[in-house]
């Protein structure tokens, strides 16, 4: 039988945030034409393994080693059966019986990409990465050292695309990304340089480079609980800066020399102004 999704999930010490999640898609997917795999990326914490009775439907891979975000998606892909793959984080939750709907859209545009939707934090408060630009010079100097967004400003965070829209947009988040598995395999998956954080935007612009379309889909909404799976600390301030410099390095450093030193520059000075921050 033709299986239309395979939702992956990558857990790591979140096990009431991924049992809320998939008590979500229990309620809001079809169990028919989909597959969820859970990655557990070497939590220390075990109790994730309550839930492999509780979720018979679910298939659950332990990994020995925490290898990052990355990997442990793509090796999750290569088991995946779905025409669609579905990366979703364990801190979200699908809020409705959308993604019939949000395959059907996929299923009609030519050159499909990727898609995301809207997200919003437990306040209900929107969440702007839900759609982006990929980062520039100028758009990059907005989201690092200012908290200036016109309404109708094409930036960094695409605050010209009302959040309600369907739009086509540069980068979409990885908490909620779906992608044909071939075209996923096809321009090579998540870049496994990105231990966590920055390899979403990478595969969004990979797919742009290659040709395809993303798309932001605001019809349909999922609750993030951002921040609620990350520590703040020097470790999570490293890969994320350490992301957006594996990022520039790979796309502008040979081909836009001054761009990549002026992203250089603010991101090592970002870097610094946040570890004084803990401090």
């Amino acid at each position: 039988m033709h299986m239309k999704l395979s939702v992956i999930i990558v857990n790591y010490n979140v096990t009431q945030l991924l049992q809320n999640c998939l008590v979500s898609l229990r309620k809001y997917l079809p169990e028919a034409d989909h597959e969820t795999i859970v990655v557990d990326n070497a939590s220390t914490d075990s109790s994730w393994k309550a839930l492999i009775s509780e979720f018979p439907e679910v298939l659950f891979i332990p990994s020995e080693t925490n290898d990052g975000f990355a990997k442990a998606n793509n090796k999750a892909v290569k088991s995946a059966q779905g025409e669609y793959v579905l990366l979703l984080n364990p801190d979200t939750e699908l809020e409705g019986l959308y993604m019939p709907e949000i395959l059907n859209f996929a299923d009609s545009c030519k050159d499909f990409g990727c898609l995301g939707v809207r997200m919003h934090d437990a306040e209900g408060y929107f969440l702007p990465e839900s759609k982006r630009s990929v980062p520039d010079m100028f758009n990059s100097f907005e989201k690092l050292f200012t908290n200036f967004k016109k309404n109708n400003s094409k930036s960094y965070y695409r605050c010209d695309i009302d959040e309600q829209a369907i739009a086509e947009v540069d980068v979409v988040t990885g908490a909620f990304l779906l992608v044909k598995k071939e075209v996923y395999q096809e321009v090579g998956g998540l870049d496994e340089s990105y231990f966590m954080y920055g390899e979403d935007i990478d595969l969004c612009y990979t797919l742009l480079r290659k040709g395809f379309k993303n798309f932001y889909y605001g019809k349909a909404s999922i609750l993030h609980h951002k921040g609620e799976s990350t520590v703040k600390n020097e470790v999570y301030l490293e890969r994320f800066y350490g992301a957006m410099h594996i990022f520039i390095n790979k796309y502008y450093k040979n081909s836009r020399p001054v761009q990549y030193s002026f992203l250089k520059a603010g991101l090592n000075l970002r870097h610094k102004i946040e570890k004084i921050k803990l401090k």
